[in-house]
């Protein structure tokens, strides 16, 4: 099982100080402990008629010149790039965005080990895709588009995925999602995907019961990974030998909660991922994130690091670097059987 993590220190429009690159690298270095090592970035479409506001309150302004770290950063010591191209236009534009993974394969795809094509288009929120008008379209459309660019620029060996934030309950009910891939012949999205994604924060954003009784953060992961891999999947025509991603976890440290408990909650999640990943094949996962958006921000989002926005570790800091030293590999050593990722 490979393991990652989201290194730039923004989550959504909370990002209270730029990244320093040095203060990444050498704590990045540290969590892999020269073990393979997946790093997430994040570009975005936005269309032709993009508030410049929105841009700049997701730093997006400069994605198609430069990422958080330098180019060769990404495919040196192992590293491995998931970058995920969100569409998020204010009005449906397929053509612009079938044009827009162009450019960022011509731009990033020698960097890129795994391209996640739409962020959790299940998930009708402002500034995730699935509030974004065509976004179906966008993702059973750009996922064979990108396919077929990558493999004519030689890059067939770039897994191509999408994600979603699962279980429905959380979001009112996806089953509309579910229902149009259901009807997408599976030779025309289904067998171009290599990899399905999944968004998991389940004590970030509502109370969840006490830990260890039906309803806590472990159940309630647990929970999720089923739902996924055993009722939503099998509609897609997505089968069991496709992986799961675990692409973004977390949990906030922000009060009332502190520290020690973001550790906690975090042990019982990975814990209920590790007990399932042969069961269920889940073969990667990336913790959201490095470096918190902002310390002091009374929002949940503000404090999923696991380092402070000053870049002071937390505990939950050693508790991840055990967790990648045990069970990564080092890197050159051949994957177990059964476990590289397809």
């Amino acid at each position: 099982m490979k393991f990652g993590i989201y290194p730039g220190g923004r989550a959504g429009t909370v990002c209270s100080h730029p990244p320093d690159r040095a203060e990444i690298g050498a704590l990045v270095e540290d969590l892999a402990g020269g073990r393979p090592f997946v790093v997430r970035e994040y570009v975005h479409y936005f269309g032709d008629s993009a508030p410049p506001d929105v841009v700049a309150s997701l730093g997006a302004d400069d994605e198609l010149a430069r990422l958080t770290m330098p180019d060769e950063w990404y495919v040196e010591a192992g590293r491995e790039l998931d970058l995920v191209v969100s569409y998020i236009p204010q009005a449906a534009d397929i053509p612009g965005w079938l044009a827009f993974l162009d450019s960022v394969i011509d731009r990033y795809g020698r960097l890129t080990r795994f391209l996640q094509v739409t962020l959790e288009p299940n998930f009708p929120i402002p500034l995730i895709d699935g509030s974004s008008p065509g976004v179906l379209q966008a993702l059973t459309q750009g996922v064979p588009h990108a396919r077929r660019a990558l493999d004519r620029r030689g890059l067939d060996d770039v897994r191509i995925g999408f994600s979603v934030a699962e279980p429905a309950e959380w979001l009112g009910g996806d089953d509309e999602f579910w229902q149009h891939l259901s009807a997408v012949p599976r030779r025309d999205f289904a067998d171009h995907v290599d990899y399905v994604g999944l968004g998991l924060y389940p004590d970030a954003f509502s109370p969840v019961a006490p830990r260890g009784t039906p309803g806590d953060t472990a159940s309630l992961t647990a929970h999720a990974l089923h739902h996924l891999r055993e009722h939503s999947l099998p509609r897609a025509r997505i089968p069991a030998a496709t992986p799961i991603h675990i692409v973004e976890n977390g949990s906030p440290s922000g009060a009332p909660r502190g520290e020690e408990a973001q550790r906690d909650s975090l042990s019982d999640m990975i814990g209920a991922i590790l007990d399932r990943r042969e069961s269920l094949n889940i073969t990667q996962y990336e913790l959201f994130g490095l470096r918190d958006a902002d310390s002091d921000s009374t929002q949940p989002t503000g404090t999923l690091g696991i380092v402070t926005d000053t870049y002071r570790p937390k505990s939950a800091f050693a508790f991840y670097r055990d967790i990648v030293r045990s069970a990564g590999r080092p890197v050159g050593e051949p994957p177990p059987h059964g476990d590289a990722v397809r």
